[in-house]
């Protein structure tokens, strides 16, 4: 049974993030909170803790999986950055966006399950997340807690009861907004949105 426990998203203490980080350090899946929804996430670099992840999700392996990086100078390491990409991430992150970018060779093959080699990527606007980045030290997956009918799920209680026997570690911040990242394709200069959502589109119009 993974260990559930309550953040205060406000004031989140550091000795909580440091119990999700030693379980992310071994290899385990853990639930925590975004600027959006929660995601499920693990190590990038940790192809049975990715795996984990696909079965837990119960989604096919070609399903391509996001992750979470810091900041713009993380992203630059995993992903080919146009200058137009570069200046519309500058402004929008951290934010509610994921960016659709170019792998460069840093990102695990796992990963790369298009035949453009393509990664989304996210910075989060959640302190709890970039804290959990900071003392880690490498990008997390995150792709949304969701019910068997693909349905975000917000309730802390309901993901315990879902999820608790599947994956390592939850970090409850309470019950969470339902609206997910809006996704820009930046694989051409010109961007492309893939999918509205929590982040204004305006900017792209």
């Amino acid at each position: 049974m993974g260990h559930r426990l309550y953040l205060d998203p406000e004031h989140p203490k550091g000795r909580i993030i440091r119990q999700a980080v030693e379980s992310l350090r071994n290899g385990g899946v853990i639930i925590y909170p975004t600027d959006t929804v929660y995601g499920l996430g693990c190590d990038i670099n940790n192809k049975s803790a990715i795996g984990r992840i696909y079965q837990i999700k119960g989604i096919s392996k070609r399903k391509p999986l996001s992750f979470i990086c810091p900041d713009l100078k993380e992203i630059s390491k995993y992903a080919h950055v146009s200058n137009r990409a570069y200046k519309a991430m500058r402004r929008l992150l951290p934010g509610p966006y994921t960016f659709v970018l170019e792998a460069t060779k840093l990102v695990p093959s796992k990963l790369l399950t298009t035949r453009k080699k393509t990664i989304g990527i996210r910075v989060p606007d959640n302190q709890i997340c970039l804290r959990l980045l900071e003392l880690f030290g490498n990008p997390i997956i995150s792709t949304s807690v969701t019910d068997r009918d693909g349905q975000i799920m917000v309730d802390p209680e309901e993901i315990q009861r879902a999820y608790g026997d599947k994956v390592d570690f939850i970090l409850d911040v309470g019950i969470m907004a339902s609206e997910p990242s809006t996704v820009v394709d930046f694989i051409e200069d010109e961007p492309k949105i893939l999918r509205p959502g929590k982040g204004d589109i305006s900017y792209f119009m």
